[in-house]
């Protein structure tokens, strides 16, 4: 009789004498080995989309065989013979059975010529000793293989299960309930186990065998009712099925190992990406926020109110307390968030962030220095154009006032120039009013000196771009003409005065006796005239407006000493204030610098400190807001100069958000060093020798290298390198070009080791096994694998695959992977 050996020195496969004799005493034991093996050759066959119907035939011509083989080590065989003689399957089914022998496994009594020929018993000989060697061998559970490996396998897993008691695999397996057991320990939600019931084993296995057929990918090997009919399963049929069980948990294993690998290094991708993108967001809305300040701070088109100007000067005011705090603050974290994420992506073994173009840092810092640029003038030519409206309203006011009352005076002067009251009057009122011309002409060219003032004041207020000045043009230019005017109507009435004098002389002469003789009568007469003229046309008026001007004087300079007053007050106010808030800011910043340069304790205790500055200093805010208040009212009270302080408002709004984007950053320094200690294992010993070396070449103390003095840190270190070599290094210390290395830079580059990170390799190789192996995975498979944001992560960006052996819709996995780590693009 044909019998078959496998020849190990392990002991899990049975005597040949067993084989014969079980098939003789038990055809059941067939009939289950066929069902089995059939549909366990089939679980593999699939993957190469074939399968097969009847295990003693479809074997014959090798060609299945061999594919069987292959799909399950992995491994191509030699090339199958095509052709349809005997000779030619004989070939095959020798070449598969060669590469049985080629591991490790010695066949005897099973030859070609029987599988050719459809021989049952050696077919399913052969079928079981592939079974041993490549499903059941290689289990290893705690120190033991194979048969016994399995067996303390099921154990371990069914252990916490009551009326579960597997000891062989036999009649342990005749209830169901071990199977059971195995889905529940391994997919609790797949079975109730607490409603199966011992008494009934054809619902526990069918229960089982449905489970996992449709959850678990395990084909259906057995059948309920010839489990529960057989007095004794056949062992190699339920030790073939629970095989089965152990790869699939053991791969779910693997594959859950596999998917965590993924997940891991997807939620790095994913929070990069999302940094990364926070980062191009943040730059995009300060560089429009810039782009559009800018302008308003570059407009100087003056108003012409005073109210108009002091209104730019509140929104100045509201724009530097307001409204550019906060983006200081954003710049600042948008420096941190880039420095942050760089860090990581240099810990995590990815290319560092390039930020698309016009959104690098520096062209940030350009642009927020065009602003500042833009801003530093805009003031100081505010309160200048405050200072012109002050002067341009005091003129027009003072131009108003001297018109006004030249304009009263010379009311009704022309039409007293015109009369012709000389026509009729007598020599002697002649003479009168020769003589009262004379002092009209004289009061006339005393206010010449006031047409002259009125007309410079004039002339001043166009030359400071007085917005009223046609107004004013137009009345300087009347008040001009009715001079000119007056001057020659006075002209030509002392002409016609002493024309009409000239006449009445000579008509005197004539009634010269009549003359002396009422020359007393007229003296009088003339006299009491003049007198009456005098004392009521000159001196009473004049005394009256002395009188009523003096006072008011008075009132304006008592109201001017008490406003100075109050501005003095204003002065002192401000500057006590802002000459302790000064240099209180300036320690500040020179105590956070010594800390971050300082090797005093361990970073967490440099962090502990920092973050104790940073509560101090936004506990201070309060007495910044109040300088402000402060100065707003010296502002609105126009004063422009203060004797008690060396301080500006602005000088100190500079410092201020100095201070709060210094301690930002130096925390953020020391937060990446502690990742970056941690992620490479640097001890504290080593970080305190990498802080004195830094600090030693960083001459200026200023926290950072220049080049050169990294270079000469470079060279007291052994390094002899070229410019080429040098420029290589800056590259990698200084990706962004500042000229700068700075600390976290430098132990980057001081700890080369890279961390314990996953590889573009890793990853291509835990996606293989989600796939089955395949060179290629699906999309069912990745939304079975990993969390639906992954898988829709994946989804999105995995290229279709190309390749000879893919289906419809496969995804291309392996440049995935690389792109993953910046070695092709996305």
């Amino acid at each position: 009789m044909d019998h078959y050996d496998s020849q190990q020195t392990n002991d899990y496969m049975q005597p040949e004498e067993d084989w014969d004799r079980d098939l003789l005493l038990d055809p059941a034991w067939e009939k289950q080995q066929r069902k089995t093996f059939t549909a366990w050759c089939n679980s593999h066959l699939r993957k190469a989309g074939t399968q097969i119907e009847n295990i003693e035939e479809d074997f014959r011509d090798g060609l299945k065989l061999m594919l069987l083989l292959e799909v399950i080590s992995g491994e191509r065989l030699a090339k199958p013979e095509r052709g349809k003689m005997r000779v030619h399957k004989i070939s095959n089914v020798n070449k598969a059975l060669d590469f049985i022998a080629s591991k490790g496994v010695k066949l005897v009594s099973i030859g070609a010529e029987e599988i050719v020929d459809g021989n049952v018993k050696m077919t399913l000989g052969m079928i079981w000793t592939i079974i041993l060697r490549f499903a059941i061998q290689d289990i290893s559970v705690e120190e033991t293989s194979a048969k016994e490996g399995l067996l303390l396998w099921c154990q371990r897993k069914t252990a916490p299960y009551k009326n579960v008691n597997i000891q062989n695999f036999h009649i342990s397996w005749k209830d169901g309930l071990g199977f059971c057991a195995l889905i529940h320990r391994h997919r609790p939600e797949l079975i109730d186990y607490g409603k199966l019931r011992k008494d009934d084993p054809l619902t526990n296995l069918n229960t089982a065998f449905d489970v996992a057929e449709k959850y678990l990918d395990i084909p259906k090997m057995l059948d309920a009712e010839d489990i529960v009919g057989t007095a004794r399963p056949d062992e190699k049929a339920i030790m073939t099925y629970v095989s089965s069980f152990y790869h699939a948990f053991s791969g779910a294993q693997k594959a859950e190992t596999a998917a965590n690998r993924i997940c891991k290094v997807l939620a790095v991708n994913q929070e990069n990406e999302q940094l990364m993108e926070d980062y191009e967001k943040l730059a995009s809305d300060l560089l429009e926020w810039i782009r559009r300040t800018i302008p308003w701070l570059e407009n100087r088109a003056p108003e012409n109110t005073m109210q108009a100007m002091q209104q730019k000067l509140e929104d100045f005011r509201d724009y530097r307390r307001l409204h550019k705090p906060p983006k200081v603050q954003e710049k600042c974290q948008l420096e941190i968030n880039f420095n942050t994420l760089q860090t990581k992506l240099r810990l995590s073994n990815r290319p560092a962030f390039m930020p698309s173009e016009g959104r690098m840092v520096s062209d940030i810092n350009n642009a927020w220095g065009c602003l500042e640029q833009a801003e530093k003038g805009y003031e100081e030519w505010l309160l200048n154009e405050i200072r012109r409206l002050e002067r341009l309203d005091h003129l027009a006011e003072k131009f108003r006032q001297k018109a006004s009352i030249h304009e009263a005076w010379t009311d009704g002067k022309e039409a007293m120039l015109r009369q012709k009251d000389y026509e009729t009057a007598t020599l002697s009122e002649i003479k009168a009013l020769l003589k009262k011309h004379e002092a009209f002409e004289s009061d006339l060219a005393a206010h010449q000196d006031r047409v002259e003032q009125i007309a410079a004041i004039a002339q001043e207020l166009n030359e400071l771009d007085y917005y009223d000045s046609p107004s004013v043009n137009a009345r300087c230019q009347k008040i001009c003409d009715q001079w000119d005017n007056l001057g020659a109507l006075t002209q030509k009435r002392r002409e016609a005065l002493e024309r009409t004098e000239k006449l009445l002389e000579t008509i005197d002469q004539l009634y010269l006796e009549y003359a002396k003789r009422a020359a007393p009568f007229n003296n009088w007469m003339e006299g009491a005239m003049e007198d009456l003229q005098d004392t009521f046309i000159v001196h009473t008026i004049e005394e009256i407006q002395v009188r009523q001007l003096v006072p008011r004087r008075d009132q304006a300079l008592t109201e001017e000493h008490a406003r100075q007053q109050h501005n003095e007050r204003l002065r002192k106010q401000f500057g006590a204030q802002a000459n302790v808030i000064g240099p209180w800011i300036q320690t500040k910043m020179e105590e956070i610098g010594r800390i971050s340069i300082e090797m005093h304790g361990t970073l967490e205790d440099q962090l502990s400190h920092l973050r104790q500055y940073e509560k101090s200093i936004v506990n201070y805010k309060p007495k910044i807001d109040q300088l402000e208040c402060d100065h707003q009212l010296i502002q609105e009270a126009l004063i422009f100069d203060n004797k008690h302080t060396n301080y500006t408002m602005e000088h100190i709004r500079v410092g201020w958000e100095q201070l709060l984007t210094t301690i930002a950053r130096t925390i953020n320094e020391v937060e990446n060093q502690i990742l970056t200690r941690d992620a490479k294992g640097i001890s504290q010993e080593q970080m305190n020798e990498f802080r004195a070396s830094f600090n030693h070449f960083d001459r200026k103390k200023t926290g950072i290298m220049d080049t050169d003095d990294f270079r000469a840190c470079l060279i007291s270190m052994g390094y002899n390198m070229g410019e080429a070599e040098f420029a290589r290094i800056m590259s990698i210390v200084d990706p962004n070009r500042l000229g700068v290395v700075t600390f976290q830079a430098f132990i980057d580059f001081m700890s080369r080791e890279t961390a314990d990170t996953d590889t573009a390799d890793q990853v291509m190789a835990s996606f293989k096994i989600l796939a089955g192996d395949k060179n290629y995975i699906t999309v069912d498979e990745l939304r079975r694998e990993l969390p639906p944001d992954q898988a829709e992560y994946c989804i999105a960006r995995m290229a279709p695959y190309n390749g000879p052996d893919g289906v419809p819709g496969a995804l291309d996995y392996m440049s995935f992977s690389t792109a993953l780590y910046g070695e092709s693009d996305l």
